[in-house]
């Protein structure tokens, strides 16, 4: 099954496209873009790009999956719309898996910014299953020791050293490896979001004197 795989948890945005079975996948092509909070005008050329790496077209894709965060809104909508939508043209199935689950590997406690001074994380036994999370939490707070991988900038305030990891397309993939088996037990797309937007509707109406 050929499988499109996007996430725009984080301020690297990641699209791959893979060949998948229930025993492995081979990671055709895949694209890491430094993105910020630019997802929206960097994600549809980051997929026509992994396809054309992989000698794909759209027409060739058979499922998709996508992080489903915890991340920031804005970055989260344009990789949960873009899937579902590109799923929903086609009509192939549409996975979401937690995108904290696509980094890194076996025993390990995932740490990926969450901007106001917080991380996002997420804690794992040594099969790789998640025991804890995901949360949002100061650094210091957190109260767990590592082996920590994900953001190294976080390191001085962990106390504790992060290796270095992101989401990729085979995490995102071996992530959902128990939908693609049986598509039709996949779950709606709901994003993990862990908190309320910055923006807040106002609780008055200031009103406007007639010039």
């Amino acid at each position: 099954m050929l499988v499109l795989a996007l996430d725009t948890a984080t301020p690297t945005l990641v699209a791959g496209v893979a060949r998948w079975s229930s025993e492995g996948s081979d990671v055709l092509a895949e694209r890491a873009v430094p993105s910020g909070t630019r997802h929206a005008e960097l994600l549809t050329p980051a997929i026509r790009g992994v396809l054309a790496d992989a000698g794909l077209t759209l027409a060739d894709v058979e499922a998709v999956v996508t992080g489903l965060g915890p991340g920031p809104f804005t970055g989260l909508r344009v990789g949960i719309v873009t899937a579902a939508a590109l799923a929903d043209a086609r009509g192939l199935p549409v996975i979401g898996v937690c995108s904290l689950d696509a980094v890194g590997s076996g025993a390990r406690t995932v740490v990926t910014d969450a901007r106001r001074k917080e991380v996002y994380w997420a804690a794992y036994d040594s099969a790789g299953n998640r025991i804890e999370g995901p949360g949002v939490v100061r650094p210091e707070e957190l109260g767990r020791s590592g082996p920590f991988v994900g953001d190294p900038a976080f390191e001085g305030r962990l106390g504790e050293p992060v290796e270095r990891a992101e989401v990729t397309t085979a995490g995102l993939l071996r992530t959902a490896t128990p939908q693609l088996d049986a598509p039709a037990s996949a779950a709606p797309l709901v994003p993990l979001y862990l908190r309320r937007p910055d923006a807040v509707p106002p609780t008055s109406i200031k009103p406007v004197s007639p010039s």
